[in-house]
């Protein structure tokens, strides 16, 4: 099974709006929350910006998201890759992923394993917009708010002069950041928010190319006891416990992914 016609490597200008869901991690709950807002109703594309089924209910996550029809535009993130390359003894390291891996069957991880890297759509207000899921480059890579100048600068090297504004995600916290001529965005995570429970999302345009980091509350109570009942896992309740609650503060992600940056090294040794 190959990616959805929706999600080539580039997709032709639309103006409604677009709306970017990043790091749903099978929170279908939370992304029931997100998608019933008005204005992703009203979007004429939904990004997925990667790091989709990794999380207690991915069944039912996929088969939402592809209900989606060709309003989707996936992209792969670092979690999806390592699902849809799992074997027998090459599970994904973290023991919910590997979980979730064993749920979907052949078809559905090699449709993961299809997702491109990054896709460039245009929008209006803001032109060609690169999407990806944690840098342009890499999928794992970490690049935050308060990165140095210089890591932003290798991060970016090789996006094209035309695009001016880069979209990402994979550390689960919502920015904006403009730096070295062009607006750096991070949407947030649907389902695993560092800092207040709730889903965070993005909508670009319309309206001239506005970024607009938005936020979903959700009866997060009542999604974790929906996830313990409903899925498989026989540690789904404590997963949501902690992802769905929000127990990680947002300043503990910072300091926990902030070495991932090479901000601790010599200039010019990371990265």
């Amino acid at each position: 099974m190959t990616a959805p016609d929706s999600a080539p490597n580039s997709v032709r200008p639309h103006g409604a709006g677009v709306a970017v869901l990043s790091d749903i991690h099978a929170v279908l709950p939370a992304l029931e929350a997100v998608l019933a807002e008005p204005d992703v109703r009203a979007a004429d594309r939904i990004v997925l910006t990667g790091d989709l089924l990794a999380g207690p209910l991915p069944r039912q996550t996929l088969a939402r998201l592809r209900a989606l029809g060709d309003r989707a535009v996936w992209i792969s993130g670092n979690a999806d890759r390592e699902m849809a390359a799992a074997r027998p003894g090459n599970e994904p390291a973290d023991p919910m992923d590997a979980w979730a891996a064993g749920q979907l069957g052949p078809d559905e991880l090699e449709f993961l394993g299809s997702l491109p890297a990054t896709v460039t759509l245009e929008v209006a207000g803001l032109g060609p917009v690169l999407f990806c899921h944690a840098t342009p480059r890499n999928d794992t890579e970490v690049a935050q708010v308060d990165s140095r100048p210089e890591r932003w600068a290798e991060v970016l090297a090789g996006v094209p002069d035309a695009v001016r504004t880069v979209v990402c995600g994979h550390t689960h916290m919502p920015f904006v950041r403009f730096t070295h001529g062009r607006l750096v965005v991070n949407p947030g995570s649907v389902g695993m928010p560092y800092g207040r429970p709730g889903a965070h999302w993005a909508l670009l345009g319309p309206g001239g190319g506005a970024v607009t980091l938005r936020h979903t509350a959700f009866d997060h109570e009542a999604a974790c006891a929906r996830i313990a009942r409903e899925s498989d896992s026989p540690s789904a309740a404590a997963w949501a416990d902690t992802y769905v609650r929000a127990r990680y503060s947002a300043e503990e992600a910072l300091a926990a992914f902030g070495p991932g940056d090479g901000r601790n090294t010599a200039p010019g040794t990371d990265g």
